[in-house]
């Protein structure tokens, strides 16, 4: 798959069709999954979640990473402050499926099942955008509630797709132009 295909396909947000060897001929849904991590090594646990991420070919191709970003942490709970990224990638899953592929990722790093709700994380991967999807289910929420609020999203989601229009939400940039750029800094 050529590179520039790739890239503006998922910066988009649209899905593109490409020949695959099993089935003929494939949907691709560009998806968007932030990564987020403060306890241990952060950085590494961002990156070794971008390497498990990509480790899912032939399912999920990741296109685009975003540079990291240092966070101060969302929510009530006194805690460290984050490490942030955006990953961009095509994918042949549907929401639910990539949804237990992420969460079998942070399990494998060591994320317990339960959990502080806004509490500190060794990872955390959160499906922000699948292509056009727009669900409201108990398990997911697509386009992942709290977008509009969180500058640990929106600037490294802008950094790989400021273009991309967030169903319902509207485009990155002007979404990045909304939040505060207090508590976030470029590594």
């Amino acid at each position: 798959m050529d590179v520039a295909v790739r890239v503006g396909a998922v910066a988009a947000g649209r899905p593109i069709i490409l020949p695959d060897a099993s089935t003929g001929m494939a949907v691709w849904h560009p998806v968007y999954i932030a990564v987020g991590s403060n306890l241990g090594d952060p950085r590494a646990n961002v990156l070794m979640a971008v390497e498990k991420l990509r480790a899912l070919a032939p399912k999920l191709r990741v296109v685009l990473v975003s540079p990291l970003y240092r966070t101060k942490p969302f929510g009530p709970v006194p805690q460290g402050d984050f490490i942030n990224g955006m990953v961009g990638a095509l994918t042949q899953l549907d929401p639910q499926a990539l949804l237990k592929e992420t969460q079998a990722i942070e399990a494998a790093l060591g994320r317990p099942e339960k959990r502080e709700k806004w509490g500190p994380r060794v990872i955390d991967l959160d499906l922000i955008v699948h292509g056009r999807e727009q669900r409201d289910e108990p398990s997911l929420k697509l386009p992942h509630p709290g977008i509009v609020e969180r500058n640990f999203v929106l600037y490294p989601l802008a950094d790989i797709a400021p273009d991309l229009d967030v169903p319902g939400l509207g485009r990155v940039a002007e979404l990045k132009a909304r939040v505060a750029h207090a508590g976030i800094w470029p590594l």
